[in-house]
């Protein structure tokens, strides 16, 4: 048996360790950036609320920068942001429990 052949073999197989480890890294990578898109969503999704909130606010106080055009608009974002992230939710809600009652 020649040497170069069991140098190529042993080289492919760490080749296929690299790879696998670079995988796995990729995989909990991907988990983490579910998790944190997830994070930021609700985190913007709950901005769009307090802007709105201040909008309102300074309409009902007199501000001069704010008109009901804006108060409205950004009370209208806020809304379908949260009615979004509300649908996510259910969904993502029904895909666990439809994972939970899989049998194996």
């Amino acid at each position: 048996m020649s040497i170069a052949g069991i140098s190529a073999y042993k080289k492919a197989l760490s080749a296929k360790e690299i790879g696998d480890k670079t995988k796995t890294e990729q995989k909990t990578k991907e988990a983490e950036g579910f998790g944190d898109f997830l994070k930021k969503a609700i985190r913007d999704v709950d901005a769009l609320q307090k802007e709105a909130d201040k909008k309102i606010e300074g309409l009902f106080t007199g501000d001069a920068n704010v008109s009901t055009h804006d108060a409205m608009i950004a009370l209208e974002k806020a809304d379908i942001a949260f009615r979004l992230m509300n649908a996510v939710r259910g969904k993502i809600v029904r895909a666990y429990q439809e994972i939970i009652r899989t049998q194996i």
